[in-house]
């Protein structure tokens, strides 16, 4: 089995083993409510939607572990394993929901009986109509406006605006037409400079040559540059993306540095490939940096950021986190899965003189679905503190 394939049956996996957890949690928290109660029909009708569930999740990995070894249409695989995360998703919110209903004391409860079973039907209801909103808010794009503070910035790069694109996952969740009218909003935009920072697409055989296609129709007074993002290192197409986009007018920095004039100002800008998690940050950035001129970094991921700026980064610009793309607020903090791996999760954030710009992106990954964290096209101005 190739790399590439543990990394993708790996989540899998651990998915469908979260789901069945979560399928049989939910089953024994409505046999602890009382829901079993009754004719042998209502029992045994629930007692098989248990067992179905944890089939359908299970059959769900089988089918996603067989691609490594049977060709299957990238859609059906695609949509196969959505299916399960989505499920599994709703499975586990509906089994906390009613666990919380069932720590409420036994004598409240049969004092309203009719109340708390009502209750208990929304619990299993809410997370299937959230997870639909979800399902169609990830192609509702919009744009945002950011302004960047960044300490001693040259007068001339005062107001200057930059738009960035990243995490497409070009794939049978995201279509290229779809792709098409993020790319024109982005171009309405009219940024004086474009980045890409980088996921073109999510998995090989995804169409990685229309969103080549795409990307080469963004448009700014001093170019598109772009950087890497993980799903290149793990797709392969490192090379091919750097080699067809460069084809096409559009600069991808590995490990190197370009200047762009803005009047008498410089931006010393530079990009590098994903830097694997936990590994060594940056390593050897630290001389791409040039100290008499404004220096900018493009980082698919946000989490060298404190290596960022203790290197003297200016700004860095980042995605991959998705902003969270599921975000559940419990007690006015923010939860989702990426604040595990990052700090650095969403919007701009500072340390010491450098500032970090963290986008949504368009994309999704696993789940077809976004949840407090809608799809973004980031407009990023510069202004001075």
């Amino acid at each position: 089995m190739t790399a590439i394939h543990k990394f993708y049956v790996l989540p899998d996996l651990i998915c469908a083993l979260v789901s069945i957890l979560g399928a049989t949690f939910l089953f024994w928290e409505l046999l602890r409510l009382g829901w079993f109660r009754g004719s042998l029909l209502r029992r045994s009708a629930l007692t098989a939607c248990w067992i179905a569930a944890s089939l359908v999740f299970l059959l769900t990995w089988l089918f996603c572990f067989a691609r490594v070894s049977f060709a299957f249409p990238p859609r059906m695989v695609e949509w196969t394993q959505a299916f399960g995360l989505i499920g599994g998703f709703c499975v586990t919110c509906a089994a906390v929901l009613v666990a919380l209903l069932r720590r409420v004391p036994r004598p409240f409860r049969e004092d309203r009986r009719d109340l708390f079973r009502a209750a208990g039907a929304m619990a299993l209801v809410t997370p299937p109509v959230v997870a639909a909103f979800g399902i169609i808010d990830r192609t509702q794009f919009r744009v945002t406006e950011t302004k960047l503070a960044v300490p001693n910035l040259p007068r001339d790069l005062q107001g200057l605006r930059m738009v960035q694109v990243t995490d497409v996952h070009l794939s049978p969740f995201l279509s290229e037409k779809e792709m098409a009218r993020a790319v024109d909003m982005a171009n309405e935009t009219r940024a004086h400079v474009a980045f890409m920072t980088g996921d073109l697409i999510t998995r090989p055989g995804d169409p990685l040559d229309a969103c080549i296609r795409q990307i080469a129709r963004l448009r700014a007074d001093a170019g598109v540059y772009g950087c890497l993002g993980n799903h290149e290192i793990y797709c392969g197409t490192e090379a091919y993306v750097t080699r067809e986009c460069a084809r096409r007018g559009i600069r991808f920095l590995r490990s190197e540095a370009t200047d762009l004039r803005f009047g008498a100002a410089t931006i010393h800008l530079a990009g590098v490939d994903y830097q694997p998690m936990h590994s060594v940050y940056l390593q050897g950035a630290e001389s791409l940096v040039a100290p008499d001129k404004f220096n900018l970094l493009l980082s698919h991921n946000p989490d060298v950021f404190r290596v960022a700026a203790h290197q003297g980064w200016n700004v860095v610009l980042s995605g991959h986190t998705h902003g969270g793309q599921v975000n559940v607020e419990i007690l006015r903090q923010n939860l989702n899965v990426a604040r595990f791996f990052t700090p650095w999760v969403r919007g701009p954030y500072h340390l010491g003189s450098s500032a970090i710009y963290v986008s949504s992106g368009i994309g999704t990954i696993g789940m077809p679905m976004r949840l407090g964290a809608p799809p973004e096209i980031s407009v990023v101005q510069l202004c001075a503190i």
